[in-house]
C-alpha cells in the first residue's frame, strides 16, 4: 500500500506546476493534499479511478484539505466535531476496515507566535480526537503538522528556537502525541538522517541550499509497526514550497 501526502500551497497553482503528472506517476492508493486554498467548485481535478473528498475553509483562498483514494471508505468525516476548529477546512478522516486515515493541516502559530494559544487548544483537542479513533482501530495520520520535532528536523535550530513551528510548546505537543502510542514513521526508519526536509522558505534560495524543515509527517499507531516498509521524502518534486512525503506499508 502506497500513501502520499503533499502540502500543495494552492492547488490551482500546483496544477500549473506539474501536480497532476506527479499524481498519476506516483499511483498512490491514497493521496492527501493540504492547503488547497480553494472551494470545491474551484478545483478542476479529474482522476477517474479515485474517490475524491474535499474540506474547504469557510474563508475563501485559505487552508483546505483533500484526499483521493482508490478504495471507497466505509465512512468519511470532516473536521473533529468542534466548531471552533472546523471552520478552517483542516481535517478529513476516512474509515476503512482495518484503519482510520486522517489528512491534516495543523494551524500555524504565526509570526511572533500570535496564534500559539489557539494552536495549543487545537493540539489538545486533536490528540483527544485521534486517541478516541485509535481505541476503535489503528490510525494513519498524515499531513503538514507545522512543527519540526527535534533539532535534527531543521537546518537552523538555534536561530529558530522561538519561532512558529519550533517553539518549545509545539515540540512538546508532538512529544506528547508520540508518547500516546504513535510512531513518526520517517524517524522510525531513519533516526539519525540529517538534511531530510519537506519545506523550504521561498526566500534566500533556501531550497537550493537545502535550508529546510521537516514538518510533513506520516504518523501511525504503534500496532501498525510490523506493516511499515518505508517512509519517503520526495525532495526532488517541485511545484510547492513543500515536497510530497510518502509511506509504504504491507497490505
Amino acid at each position: 500500500m502506497k500513501l502520499i501526502s503533499w502540502n500543495v500551497n494552492g492547488i490551482r497553482a500546483a496544477v500549473k506546476k506539474g501536480f497532476e503528472e506527479f499524481f498519476e506517476e506516483s499511483n498512490a492508493d491514497i493521496f492527501a493534499i493540504q492547503e488547497t486554498k480553494a472551494q470545491v467548485d474551484q478545483i478542476a481535478l479529474d482522476f477517474p479511478t479515485y474517490h475524491a473528498y474535499y474540506n474547504s475553509a469557510v474563508k475563501k483562498g485559505y487552508s483546505g484539505v483533500a484526499i483521493f483514494t482508490k478504495e471507497e471508505p466505509l465512512s468519511v468525516s470532516y473536521g473533529m466535531g468542534i466548531e471552533e476548529h472546523d471552520q478552517e477546512g483542516r481535517l478529513i478522516t476516512l474509515e476503512y476496515e482495518q484503519f482510520y486515515f486522517i489528512g491534516c493541516y495543523t494551524p500555524n502559530s504565526q509570526k511572533e507566535l500570535a496564534r500559539l494559544d489557539y494552536r495549543m487548544k487545537w493540539e489538545e483537542d486533536f490528540l483527544a480526537y485521534i486517541d478516541e479513533l485509535d481505541q476503535k482501530k489503528p490510525v494513519i495520520l498524515c499531513g503538514d503538522l507545522n512543527v519540526a520535532h527535534k533539532e535534527i528536523d531543521l537546518k537552523n535550530p538555534q536561530s529558530n528556537h522561538k519561532n512558529a513551528g519550533f517553539s518549545d510548546e509545539e515540540r512538546e505537543k508532538m512529544t506528547t502525541l508520540l508518547s500516546h502510542g504513535y510512531i513518526d514513521t520517517f524517524r522510525y526508519f531513519y533516526p539519525d538522517k540529517e538534511g531530510a526536509y519537506s519545506w523550504w522558505s521561498y526566500m534566500f534560495k533556501a531550497r537550493e541550499r537545502n535550508a529546510g524543515w521537516r514538518i510533513d509527517y506520516f504518523i501511525v499507531s504503534e500496532r501498525l509497526k510490523n506493516q511499515l516498509e518505508d517512509s519517503l521524502i520526495y525532495n526532488d518534486i517541485m511545484g510547492s514550497d513543500h515536497c510530497p512525503v510518502g509511506l509504504i506499508m504491507k497490505g
